[in-house]
């Protein structure tokens, strides 16, 4: 009987409650503006106990609100600070009131002056939020700004390390967009810092399925531009080329900036070692239309899709590469081009002096020897070299029940070809008979 009589008694209560906080906004907002202070948040503080005794969210949050914009509005910042934290630390304290009342403190930070102000203020939202899941997309926020300060002041280390305290990844109240913001600003900051190895652990938290999702092209760009970097630092070429055919297939991109995103996808994945995936993109690389439009580009597709010798001087001539990078890239282009014309004369070839592989590759004997032998560990040719002889082997020899088959089958054939030519000449002399007789 008395729990019916308590849960009648509840909506009463919270409208009593809501009806006094209407009468008491006014009287307090009369103290605020006499400059009375502290007597406007004691009345907010005695009507605080009673709502949160009745446990009326909405009149308890409007009071809490109340509070943090009165010492907002009066840069009182130690005095704000001392309120959410107080207010937040309140026994029963609804859990809700407190993140809109923590929610409208950090509508103030960008006001806070002078910076050590706003980093206190920080601080102390932070504390508040500490520990406490229903409000960790708060927290995230403010760590977020706390290591932009920290950036803004030089202090990289502090910041990367700071913002990897938050695994967004887990909270499942921040929104898909925001999170994914939220990685991208940790990927940044590692690349800011060199940390490159925990970089690449969290570009794996991003479901790159998500970019398929509309309105989220610049979060996309953002994600593979930070991915490039990394890339281009561990000389990964056919990753790097992969992000930019990703950028250079986006809607923006197709409409300005496609010239150079191609110019680049082609750029690495020719720099990229040969396997059957490289030599694929390649080819598909060539059938795009807008690559007639690259003079450059077009020759360096056509120099690694075609089977025949490159030469070196006229492929270097070319103005293709990056003032920062020159030198380096130059070099592995160079590689690239050697291996090309190794695989060239394996193909062509079935042995050849070192004296000949030193004209055609334009390189020294122990050079040609050098390429030869990355070239076999790879798997990309069969050569065996004779050193007493001189000479390079890149015919591969068959073994017995494969040099058995060979001949079997060319019995076969030999036999094949004798059966037709007899057919063949018992025909014409058939012919030649019916020719006499008539």
């Amino acid at each position: 009987m008395d729990l019916n009589l308590n849960a009648s008694n509840e909506p009463k209560m919270e409208r009593d409650c809501s009806e006094m906080v209407k009468e008491l906004l006014p009287q307090v907002e009369q103290l605020v503006l006499s400059g009375q202070i502290p007597a406007a948040l004691d009345k907010l503080h005695a009507l605080e106990k009673k709502t949160r005794a009745a446990a009326d969210l909405w009149s308890t949050t409007q009071i809490l609100e109340r509070i943090v914009e009165i010492c907002g509005g009066a840069t009182e910042w130690v005095m704000l600070e001392q309120q959410v934290a107080a207010m937040a630390k309140k026994h029963g304290q609804l859990k809700q009131a407190i993140t809109k009342m923590v929610q409208k403190a950090m509508t103030y930070i960008e006001v806070a002056q002078p910076e050590s102000t706003r980093i206190e203020l920080i601080e102390a939202l932070r504390k508040v939020t500490e520990g406490k899941i229903h409000m960790e997309v708060e927290r995230a926020r403010l760590t977020r700004m706390r290591a932009s300060i920290y950036e803004q002041q030089g202090q990289i280390n502090e910041a990367c390390d700071m913002l990897q305290e938050v695994q967004v990844e887990t909270y499942g109240s921040m929104d898909r967009r925001e999170k994914t913001d939220f990685i991208l600003e940790q990927m940044r900051l590692c690349l800011a810092k060199r940390d490159f190895i925990r970089m690449a652990i969290i570009s794996h938290k991003i479901n790159q399925k998500y970019f398929e999702h509309e309105g989220t092209e610049d979060l996309k760009l953002r994600f593979f531009e930070l991915m490039i970097q990394y890339d281009l630092h561990e000389e990964n070429y056919l990753e790097v080329s992969r992000h930019y055919n990703a950028i250079y297939h986006m809607a923006s991109t197709k409409e300005n900036q496609w010239p150079s995103v191609l110019q680049n996808m082609v750029l690495f994945l020719v720099l990229s070692p040969y396997t059957n995936e490289q030599s694929d993109m390649l080819h598909r690389v060539k059938q795009d239309h807008n690559l007639e439009k690259l003079e450059h580009s077009a020759q360096l597709v056509k120099v690694f899709t075609t089977m025949e010798l490159a030469r070196w001087p006229a492929i270097e001539s070319m103005d293709i590469f990056s003032a920062e990078d020159r030198s380096k890239q130059q070099m592995v282009l160079r590689d690239r081009v050697i291996e090309h014309n190794i695989r060239v004369i394996a193909k062509y070839y079935t042995r050849a002096t070192i004296q000949q592989l030193t004209k055609l590759l334009d390189l020294a004997a122990d050079e040609v020897e050098t390429f030869l032998s990355q070239a076999v560990s790879s798997g990309t040719i069969y050569a065996r070299i004779d050193r007493p002889a001189g000479i390079v082997i890149f015919a591969k020899p068959r073994e017995g029940e494969e040099q058995l088959n060979a001949w079997a089958s060319d019995v076969n054939k030999l036999l094949s070809l004798v059966e037709k030519t007899t057919h063949l000449i018992s025909k014409e002399e058939i012919v030649n008979k019916i020719a006499r007789t008539i």
